[in-house]
């Protein structure tokens, strides 16, 4: 079992990496509540690992908890989702002494977390990520959220964990179109913030798409230690954090303009790191070398590299309603080098457009894909 602690003074929280943490009882203890305890999950997770999660609280000690299950995909990040869950909490006598535990992927997580933010004004709640994606990037950090027709996580809060339990073994049942998915934001870790990860990644590859339980333990204790040190420094994204957006902002436009659920998460975020990484050469920001990297590598993790044929005004506007927006204009994520984003500063509207042409499906023959 590995450890990485997030520092956040009185909020601070330890994430656990290990093959089996899902059955130690030991993690769960200290966070254990006079009040009850509700475990919210859906139909795909809950038949595989709920059982072995209630083991583990009754091991420690508590009492079977209230079960909740929400429908499973991006559908459940919704406000029609969210008020089912409260109906079961409310229904089952939840109070502000209990607990909730998030077993699932990262749209468990984060409406479960959100959840948790709101009820009776907020009450605690641990991550069980079951996903690459989740146990690499969203059950850490505090972010909860559910969609909204007019953008991707527009109604949430900041609410930190009490810890987040990530069993890599859980890995071993994720299908192989999510488990690519979660890669996507192990290269965004690398190419955004470490250019020794991205080094390994292009080494150790196979070895991920293998489920190699080493090589996943290397890269979620890695990406949780990257998040784990700009959080502490900017837990709700005044600065250094946003640049954990990259690829996100396009990204975000072609889950909403394909539609939720079409594409998985990390699917968008691949394609719009490559829109971003070519937005950042015509910038005259990143060497085309460079780009050019970021895209095999995200072809070797089976991943899309090139977003959906939506017209550029289509993604402009869909980009303009992005949260991210400052004084009414889109903000960018570009990087500068390998493992060195910044904010893009006086990008022009023209570069935004050739980098979105060049990197759709049906992009002219020569463009770069």
């Amino acid at each position: 079992m590995e450890t990485v602690r997030v520092a956040l003074d009185a909020r601070s929280y330890p994430v656990h990496i290990g093959a089996g943490a899902i059955d130690a009882e030991a993690l769960y203890r200290p966070h254990l509540r006079p009040g009850r305890i509700a475990v919210v999950t859906n139909p795909v997770v809950g038949p595989l690992y709920l059982a072995r999660v209630r083991a583990a609280l009754a091991r420690a000690g508590a009492a079977p908890p209230i079960e909740v299950l929400v429908e499973d995909g991006e559908q459940a990040k919704s406000w029609p989702a969210l008020e089912r869950v409260f109906d079961s909490l409310l229904g089952a006598g939840l109070g502000r002494d209990g607990l909730l535990v998030a077993l699932g992927g990262g749209v468990v997580g984060d409406l479960a977390g959100f959840a948790a933010a709101v009820y009776q004004r907020g009450i605690p709640f641990i991550q069980v990520p079951t996903t690459l994606l989740a146990q690499v990037d969203s059950s850490v950090g505090g972010k909860t959220a559910v969609n909204h027709a007019r953008g991707k996580n527009m109604i949430g809060a900041f609410h930190q964990p009490a810890a987040v339990i990530a069993d890599v073994g859980a890995l071993a049942t994720l299908p192989e179109r999510e488990l690519r998915a979660g890669l996507a934001e192990v290269i965004k870790h690398g190419f955004a913030l470490d250019a020794a990860l991205v080094a390994w990644l292009e080494k150790n590859m196979g070895r991920l798409l293998a489920r190699e339980a080493a090589a996943l333990t290397h890269v979620v204790r890695r990406s949780c230690e990257l998040k784990a040190q700009v959080v502490a420094g900017d837990e709700r994204e005044a600065g250094a954090r946003a640049l954990l957006n990259f690829g996100h902002t396009f990204g975000h436009a072609i889950e909403a303009g394909a539609g939720y659920g079409v594409w998985l998460h990390g699917e968008a975020v691949a394609a719009g790191m490559v829109m971003a990484a070519e937005l950042s050469a015509r910038a005259g920001l990143l060497a085309a070398a460079d780009a050019e990297r970021l895209r095999r590598l995200v072809r070797a993790a089976g991943l899309p590299a090139t977003g959906p044929a939506l017209a550029p005004e289509r993604y402009l506007a869909l980009m303009a309603g992005d949260k991210k927006a400052v004084g009414g204009r889109t903000r960018y994520v570009v990087l500068k080098e390998v493992g060195r984003a910044a904010l893009g500063e006086d990008i022009d509207e023209r570069w935004v457009r050739e980098a979105i042409a060049a990197s759709v499906d049906g992009a002219p023959a020569g463009a770069s894909r």
